[in-house]
């Protein structure tokens, strides 16, 4: 009846893709492959150039630079392009883009060729069951709520059984609870049926759900590639650490290949003596006193007195304000400018703690989860 596109190889190879609009670079040398069955997110900040990306893989963009195979076929070089209906892919935008003069099993089984009548319905009815459209075939895309919607768009892009399915900001225009429980069920569909993805989001919590594989997207070029655990866990630059999540920052000196923190001293291999640092600190990498660590916690160091200034319950975890009581020789060291002025930090710890304003707590830190780049490196 239907059957995925036969890939040999990966199932998108991009080479070197390099576009811009009106002379200015959008997008810059980026090359990327992706298995068959893996989900990679194209992560990053508006205007990175993620979402021109995914249009010169579809087809929707003139190819200037570079080369596009899909299942080991080209389906873009400069000069030579296949239309968009030949690439073998399936698309599911950010405004859904189902027809309005379509009911929804029509919408879903637009792309359905070479089918009977029989097998079409057959193919539909099944991908509305699997993901809960029952009796919404006959419905109008209007007359679907904002999460129905984008499941309609979801089954569309893959009745076809496409090579790969392209998914820009899939899920952005949905409220939060609903945003969780749409991507649940399309990750679940694209693992249950081995299909090929590459999501665009610009949402880190997102890609670190959905993603085999992030690739980090920064004005242009993709600055880090790798499992979510080791974009998060060692990040590449501070650009990075800081776009993937929160952080605590003070700056310092590199002296005999370490740098002074309110902590103790961290790792600065490679890096110039007197050369200015920024530290950046993830909020659960601060123990503290009487919270239980997770298992995946390493040992700590140092043992800070801490002033609570605020706690703040956020569902599974608790975000706690506090003011570290550094002596104040310490605090105006020179080996570490300016932290009399970074005295404030925030933790995340695992379930619910609030202690009251002004409780004075122990402080440690699981080095694992700082990280020390040069001043201005961010490249």
């Amino acid at each position: 009846m239907y059957g995925r596109m036969r890939l040999t190889g990966s199932a998108l190879d991009i080479q070197d893709l390099s576009h811009a609009y009106d002379g200015r670079r959008a997008v810059d040398g980026v090359s990327l492959r992706v298995e068959p069955g893996e989900v990679v997110c194209l992560l990053g900040p508006s205007g990175c150039g993620k979402t021109t990306v995914l249009r010169l893989v579809a087809g929707l963009e003139k190819l200037q630079a570079g080369r596009i195979l899909v299942g080991n076929q080209v389906v873009a070089e400069p000069g030579r392009e296949a239309p968009p209906e030949a690439r073998g892919v399936g698309l599911v935008f950010q405004d859904l883009a189902l027809f309005p003069h379509l009911d929804i099993g029509a919408n879903v089984g637009f792309g359905l060729r070479g089918l009977s009548a029989g097998e079409r319905a057959e193919r539909v009815e099944g991908l509305l069951r699997r993901l809960h459209l029952e009796g919404y075939a006959r419905a109008w895309p209007h007359q679907l709520s904002g999460g129905q919607q984008q499941r309609a768009a979801l089954a569309r892009a893959i009745a076809p059984a496409p090579g790969i399915v392209l998914m820009d900001e899939p899920f952005s225009g949905l409220d939060a609870r609903l945003r969780r429980a749409v991507r649940d069920e399309a990750l679940h569909l694209l693992k249950a049926d081995r299909m090929t993805a590459l999501v665009v989001t610009h949402d880190p919590e997102e890609a670190m759900f959905m993603a085999d594989r992030i690739a980090v997207m920064r004005a242009g070029r993709i600055v880090q590639i790798g499992r979510p655990r080791e974009v998060y866990t060692k990040p590449a630059n501070e650009f990075v650490a800081e776009f993937l999540g929160d952080v605590n920052r003070i700056d310092g000196v590199a002296r005999g290949g370490r740098v002074e923190t309110p902590f103790g001293p961290l790792l600065a291999d490679g890096l110039a003596e007197g050369q200015g640092v920024h530290v950046l600190i993830r909020p659960e990498a601060l123990r503290l006193a009487g919270v239980a660590a997770g298992p995946a916690a390493g040992p700590t160091q140092g043992a800070v007195k801490a002033r609570v200034l605020a706690a703040r319950l956020l569902g599974r975890t608790s975000w706690v304000h506090l003011c570290l009581n550094t002596d104040p020789t310490h605090r105006h060291d020179s080996a570490v400018p300016g932290s009399e002025e970074h005295s404030h930090w925030h933790a995340r710890v695992p379930g619910q703690f609030l202690p009251e304003e002004g409780t004075e707590l122990a402080v440690s830190l699981d080095a694992g989860q700082a990280f020390v780049f040069a001043a201005g490196d961010t490249t």
